[in-house]
């Protein structure tokens, strides 16, 4: 793939990405009406760097800086005070959300009764093309679950999410919390957050083929690896959830005369929800980096967000994660001075192929940190409070001076 050229007379980025070279000096994309390099950008300060030579391949890119979403968010809340209206919970994602969960097990119980075997090419074609999209979706669900978006009450959250985690046929969605916020509050942190790939992925990945492994079977390394590198204590909500999940598993096995099939659409739905599967180009494209562009996340902002509660709006959603699904493309319009200036994907299933075919990224491709501030394990447990990652700002006085 041709992915990048700097030269004097074109640059070119991955497919996948849009970038607005006239602010880093270029003309291709400049059109009359449009503000020329010289003229002051608000959202300047956040444009990433776009090296010169390729990241090398042995390491990851190491960051003496914070990461850049609380000064963003304390810069546009200066600049409009009215974001803090956005915050709150979205009482229809419980709708949404069971009712894609009562699609999948509907789904699940029509292959046994017409006796389709989880083999058959319509059984895979189902569990891929529709199941593959639902527990995509439940996924998000639960993500928005865990930020406390759906009910004001957390525990009233925790419960919607354990419900949701059933489709999924693997108990999930409390482990996930604590990891997700730690995700948050020390983005990029070596040994606090595990979404980024440990060294040893690194030197055993970093292939072709050890990058269409790792984008095959993303679900098993985001389940393995935090036990490898951070290990959260079990609670009784962890406890509940697993009860209420082998209870539902149990009770569909034998509903179905002991017949393995609908479970094994359930689980088949979700292993392609996080393999090769357009929904699953998100995961990649969050945090991973493309063509030498030093961008810590990205967005995304095309039609798949209509059926993954806008994640693509991820620069939005890690700037204010209390600003629910339904809102967060409010937040890129009213701050669009801080967003267009970033570069974006514009398709998830490029990303995909970029991240595996492509020497401009793979699993080296990501922007760590070291840890300096006190010991996490030190901190206020995550079950004893909500997110704070943003709440906290919704009742503080902010003004524009």
């Amino acid at each position: 793939m041709n992915l990048l050229w700097r030269g004097t007379e074109s640059r070119r980025a991955a497919p996948s990405v849009h970038i607005d070279w006239s602010l880093y000096g270029g003309t291709e994309e400049v059109t009359p009406g449009k503000h020329t390099p010289s003229e002051p950008i608000p959202g300047r300060p956040w444009m990433p760097r776009v090296s010169d030579k390729p990241i090398p391949d042995d390491d990851f890119l190491w960051a003496l800086n914070e990461e850049p979403h609380r000064t963003r968010r304390m810069a546009i809340l200066k600049a409009h005070p009215e974001v803090k209206k956005l915050m709150g919970h979205e009482p229809l994602t419980k709708y949404v959300v069971m009712s894609v969960a009562l699609l999948q097990v509907g789904l699940a119980l029509t292959m046994y009764a017409f006796g389709i075997h989880p083999l058959d090419w319509r059984f895979l074609l189902t569990a891929y093309v529709i199941g593959g999209t639902a527990n995509q979706h439940i996924f998000l669900a639960i993500h928005e679950i865990t930020h406390n978006l759906a009910f004001k009450s957390i525990r009233a959250n925790r419960i919607l999410a354990i419900i949701a985690n059933l489709p999924i046929g693997i108990p999930y969605a409390m482990m996930f919390k604590p990891y997700h916020i730690e995700h948050h509050k020390h983005l990029g942190e070596d040994g606090i957050d595990t979404d980024m790939p440990t060294t040893v992925e690194l030197y055993c990945l970093n292939n072709v083929l050890g990058k269409a492994f790792f984008a095959t079977f993303q679900l098993l390394f985001y389940a393995l690896r935090p036990g490898f590198v951070r290990v959260q204590k079990l609670t009784g909500w962890h406890i509940l959830n697993i009860s209420m999940q082998l209870l539902f598993d149990a009770v569909l096995f034998e509903a179905c005369g002991r017949s393995w099939t609908p479970l094994l659409y359930l689980l088949e739905s979700s292993f392609f929800a996080g393999s090769l599967h357009p929904m699953a180009g998100h995961f990649i494209a969050e945090h991973y980096m493309f063509s030498n562009i030093e961008q810590e996340t990205w967005s995304y902002y095309g039609p798949l967000n209509i059926l993954l509660y806008n994640v693509g709006y991820h620069n939005e959603h890690h700037d204010f994660p209390s600003v629910p699904w339904t809102r967060l493309p409010a937040l890129h319009k009213i701050a669009s001075e801080f967003y267009t200036v970033l570069p974006y994907h514009t398709s998830w299933t490029m990303v995909i192929l970029e991240f595996i075919f492509s020497k401009h990224s793979g699993m080296n491709m990501r922007v760590k940190r070291k840890h300096t501030g006190p010991d996490p394990s030190q901190e206020k447990p995550i079950e004893d409070g909500p997110n704070y990652t943003g709440w906290e700002l919704r009742d503080q006085p902010v003004s524009r001076t």
